[in-house]
C-alpha cells in the first residue's frame, strides 16, 4: 500500500501563478496556470487571495480526506525571526507575513521557500542535475537567483540566503542594484542588466534577445555587449566553483537558452576558476519553466 500523499505545488511568480498536483506516485494529474495580480489598489491582498483560491481549487480534485501537502515558492525568503518576506523583488510582499497568512486563510500549515531553491531541488529530484551530491542551481532571467542542494536536500544557510550569488557585489564603480549596493552581479548577468548596459553605451533601449540575435548577425556593437557579458558569466561562475567547487551547476531561467553559454562561456568559467584543468559540469536545465512548481511540490507539508 502507498504512504505517500498528494502533493500540491505553487509557484508564485511576477507574471504568472502556476499549481501542480501530483498523485502518491508522483504522477501530475492537474496543472493550471493564473496571472499573478499586479497593480491594484491592495496587490499584497490579492495575491495572497489568488494563491488561496488556487490552492483550494486543486484540494478538490484530490479525494476526500485523502493526505496530501502543499508548497509555495516565492521571490523572496521568510526572515527566520520576524516570519516575514525578506528580498523578494514582487515588492508588495515585503515585510509581509505571507506565510502565516496563507496557513491562517487555509487552516492549516503549508510550506513556502525560495523560488531559486525550488528549481534547484526540482532539476536535483526528476532534472538535469540528478546524481550528484553538491548542485548550484543558478536562475539567469530578469534577475539572478541561486540556490544551493546537498545530496538532495536544499541548504538555506543561516540567514535562509544561501545561494543569493546576484547580489555578490563584484564592481564597486558599477551600476546601483535594486538591493542598494553597486556592481552586483544581477546588474551583470541578467538580461534587464545586459540590456541597460546596452543603453547606456549606445543610447538605444533594446531588450537582451534583441542583443543577442544581432551579436549573431555580426553587428559589432552587439557582439561588444554580448562579449562583456559573456567575460562576466566566466569571472562570476569561475570565482563560484573556486569557491564552492560544486559537483554540477544547473542553469534556469530565460537566459539558459542562450547557447553561447555552454561553449563560450564555459571557456570563460575555465579561465577564471582556480583550478587549470575544470570539470565541473555546466548544465542546461531539463524541466523549463517547470522547475520552480515541481519543486514547490517536493518542499511542501
Amino acid at each position: 500500500m502507498n504512504d505517500a500523499p498528494y502533493r500540491i505545488g505553487i509557484d508564485l511568480g511576477g507574471t504568472k501563478i502556476e499549481t501542480i498536483l501530483f498523485d502518491p506516485a508522483a504522477n501530475i494529474l492537474h496543472r493550471e496556470r493564473i496571472p499573478t495580480p499586479r497593480g491594484g489598489e491592495d496587490e499584497y491582498s490579492d495575491i495572497r487571495d489568488a494563491v488561496c483560491d488556487l490552492i483550494q481549487a486543486t484540494q478538490g480534485r484530490i479525494p476526500a480526506k485523502a493526505a496530501h501537502t502543499i508548497g509555495v515558492g516565492i521571490p523572496g525568503t521568510i526572515h527566520p525571526q520576524k516570519q516575514v518576506v525578506q528580498n523578494a523583488n514582487t515588492t508588495s510582499l515585503r515585510g509581509r507575513p505571507f506565510q502565516a497568512d496563507i496557513e491562517g486563510l487555509l487552516g492549516r500549515p503549508v510550506g513556502m521557500d525560495n523560488d531559486a531553491n525550488c528549481f534547484t531541488l526540482a532539476e536535483v529530484v526528476s532534472g538535469a542535475a540528478q546524481g550528484y551530491g553538491l548542485v548550484f542551481g543558478m536562475i539567469l532571467g530578469t534577475g539572478c537567483g541561486g540556490g544551493l542542494c546537498i545530496d538532495g536536500k536544499i541548504h538555506r544557510g543561516r540567514h535562509l540566503i544561501a545561494g543569493e550569488w546576484g547580489h555578490f557585489s563584484i564592481d564597486p564603480g558599477g551600476e546601483r542594484c535594486w538591493c542598494g549596493n553597486p556592481g552586483c552581479i544581477e546588474t551583470k548577468l541578467s538580461g534587464t542588466g545586459v540590456a541597460k548596459h546596452y543603453h547606456r553605451k549606445f543610447g538605444e533601449q533594446i531588450k537582451f534577445e534583441t542583443i543577442v540575435t544581432r551579436h549573431r548577425q555580426q553587428d559589432p556593437r552587439a557582439t561588444d555587449i554580448f562579449d562583456q557579458f559573456l567575460e562576466d558569466f566566466g569571472r562570476c561562475v569561475g570565482g563560484l566553483i573556486s569557491l564552492l567547487d560544486p559537483d554540477a551547476i544547473v542553469i534556469g531561467g530565460g537566459l539558459s537558452n542562450i547557447e553561447e553559454l555552454y561553449t563560450e562561456g564555459v571557456d570563460r568559467v575555465r579561465r577564471y576558476a582556480f583550478h587549470e584543468h575544470v570539470e565541473t559540469p555546466i548544465l542546461k536545465n531539463q524541466l523549463g519553466d517547470s522547475a520552480g512548481v515541481y519543486g514547490a511540490a517536493w518542499i511542501g507539508r
